[in-house]
């Protein structure tokens, strides 16, 4: 089975297209969401419950520690799948990628599957450009700093093998950071993993959370924290 988790703030417009756009995606699929409310002010929470209510494949979990970082750790503990992938509430992801990141994982008995959206057939929509030209230096750096092929580390949409992600508990990134540490855990670790193109079109509703500002000082701790670890692993191997 397949745990989509999805964490959410403020992303009632958004619930009624999730689940919609599941169902017409991936119904040949056996999967289970799990949604976890990030503090919403608005009525998320109540919405999310009306539709775990009427749909048995869904849950809802109220996060208790604020960030993505509690939300992830939150979902990732209770999550029943073999497979766990993280999709954000936004619909900037393409579902179909979903289906193409299960198969993928599940028959080349991968730990984990990268999507990333800076490959030839790679299809992006409404990218801004500041933010782009600040994601592809960033990406950049990570990737010679860690000597991997992948270019998109920072994007959290992936899914890894649930054990394994579950042996990372508990993540210590508090927000976006958190989707830079699963990866690079992954490559420092020697775990495998695919590379495969993905699509990303820009939010049609509600508002966008990330603020570069506010997290260059934690995305380079996550980055520190990482290539330390990397660092003593490899000691530890020699």
């Amino acid at each position: 089975m397949l745990t989509i988790l999805i964490p959410l703030r403020d992303e009632v417009e958004n619930l009624p297209h999730i689940v919609r756009s599941f169902e017409e995606n991936i119904k040949d699929i056996n999967y289970e969401v799990i949604l976890i409310n990030d503090f919403s002010k608005d009525k998320t929470f109540e919405e999310s419950e009306k539709i775990c209510a009427t749909n048995k494949n869904y849950k809802i979990l109220d996060n208790k520690k604020k960030g993505l970082g509690g939300a992830l750790n939150l979902g990732i503990s209770v999550a029943r799948g073999d497979f766990i992938c993280i999709v954000m509430a936004d619909l900037s992801d393409d579902v179909n990628d979903i289906k193409r990141y299960y198969h993928t994982i599940k028959e080349k008995k991968m730990d984990a599957v990268f999507g990333s959206r800076f490959l030839k057939s790679s299809k992006v929509e409404g990218y801004a450009i500041n933010k782009l030209i600040l994601n592809r230096i960033f990406n950049f750096f990570v990737k010679i700093l860690f000597l991997s092929p992948y270019n998109d580390f920072t994007n959290a949409f992936k899914i890894y093998k649930s054990e394994v992600l579950k042996s990372f508990l508990p993540l210590i990134s508090e927000s976006f950071n958190i989707f830079l540490e699963m990866p690079l855990k992954i490559i420092s670790r020697k775990y495998s993993y695919e590379i495969i193109p993905i699509n990303w079109y820009n939010r049609k509703k509600g508002k966008n959370k990330f603020n570069i500002k506010e997290l260059r000082s934690k995305y380079l701790f996550t980055l520190i924290h990482c290539f330390t670890e990397k660092i003593l692993l490899r000691k530890r191997i020699k």
